[in-house]
């Protein structure tokens, strides 16, 4: 999914092997993070969940998910470990989620972001989201209101694209 010759990390679909180190970054990232079995139950059982990675010499550095429900992508949770921050990671997980999304036939995307989270509403309005409206009191941890942002500019679709998984009749 990435340019090798621009990046020094891939970006590829999230498998089971990778829970972990994705559990490791979530843990590192939020104040009240997913467990490992959320994650778990998410690749398993969440026929709606698609998460990305990025991985960099077979340590995976990022990750970003979303819900895909008919034409629209709620984004669950995107993050980065610490020390490879402020490179454009998270960026470019976020767009390739959206390229994913937009392979399956989304035409919108949904996603909170906390009020204090400004470096993420940068990244979000510079890649098209715009903001919608407020939840009060959204995160648990703390009582903080999430801001809650929607893009409509959805990148075009690839027509070849096609997911292992997908059924035909």
């Amino acid at each position: 999914m990435t340019d090798q010759s621009t990046a020094p990390y891939t970006i590829r679909r999230m498998t089971l092997a990778d829970v972990d180190g994705v559990h490791a970054i979530e843990m590192a990232s939020f104040p009240k993070p997913w467990s490992r079995e959320d994650f778990v139950k998410e690749m398993t059982q969440n026929a709606c969940a698609r998460y990305l990675v990025a991985e960099e010499a077979g340590e995976i550095i990022g990750f970003a998910g979303a819900w895909i429900v008919l034409d629209e992508a709620h984004i669950t949770n995107i993050a980065v470990t610490q020390s490879r921050r402020g490179r454009g990671i998270g960026r470019a997980l976020t767009q390739a989620l959206l390229q994913y999304a937009a392979n399956l036939g989304v035409v919108y995307a949904t996603l909170e972001v906390r009020r204090s989270n400004e470096i993420a509403q940068k990244l979000y309005k510079s890649l098209g989201f715009e903001y919608v409206g407020l939840r009060k009191r959204y995160y648990e941890n703390n009582g903080e209101d999430a801001f809650i942002y929607c893009c409509q500019r959805m990148p075009e679709a690839d027509p070849d694209f096609e997911e292992e998984e997908t059924i035909r009749e």
